[in-house]
């Protein structure tokens, strides 16, 4: 695997389907994803289980959708989206150095969205996904600094998460090299 040198964050905001996390694991190694945010039920793991045993162990679902990458990819759970966001937009780490500006992208179907292709990707940059039915909230959108979308032509108003993802992934990943 190459290593890629712009930082590209994904942000699973209460994605419910294990099979739907372990296929956003499997392609999010394909493109080299610096790491994934799990947020709000997205893979949460039951009372009495870590987080990090729960996506990996043998026979899980999300590992046998994830074939592995669970393992390659670098993960955490964060309950709350909005404090992440906050997290990730502060202009300084943990250690008090000066972090980078992290642009944040949704991916989204919404008024205010552009086509995925016309957008300029500025790294590192943090590609949120939300919820298979709901999306991802009007809060959350407040937080982002573009929202994308992919085109329907057909008579179903969108695609499945992980699929969605696939194709935006690829195109953000265009721009890393």
């Amino acid at each position: 695997m190459k290593k890629q040198k712009k930082e590209f964050y994904v942000i699973v905001d209460n994605v419910r389907s294990l099979e739907n996390i372990g296929s956003i694991f499997r392609t999010a190694d394909a493109l080299g994803v610096t790491k994934i945010f799990l947020c709000g039920i997205s893979g949460k793991a039951p009372i009495g289980e870590t987080q990090e045993n729960f996506l990996t162990r043998k026979g899980a679902i999300a590992s046998k959708t994830a074939l592995g990458a669970e393992d390659s990819v670098l993960f955490e759970y964060c309950e709350s989206m909005t404090r992440l966001l906050r997290y990730l937009r502060a202009p300084r780490n943990d250690d008090g150095t000066k972090r980078e500006k992290i642009q944040i992208v949704a991916l989204e179907q919404d008024k205010k969205a552009i086509n995925y292709t016309k957008l300029k990707p500025r790294f590192p940059l943090a590609l949120i996904l939300g919820n298979e039915v709901t999306g991802a909230s009007k809060k959350v959108l407040t937080l982002c600094d573009k929202i994308i979308e992919l085109p329907m032509h057909g008579k179903k108003e969108s695609l499945n998460v992980a699929v969605s993802f696939g194709i935006a992934g690829y195109e953000i990943n265009k721009f890393r090299k």
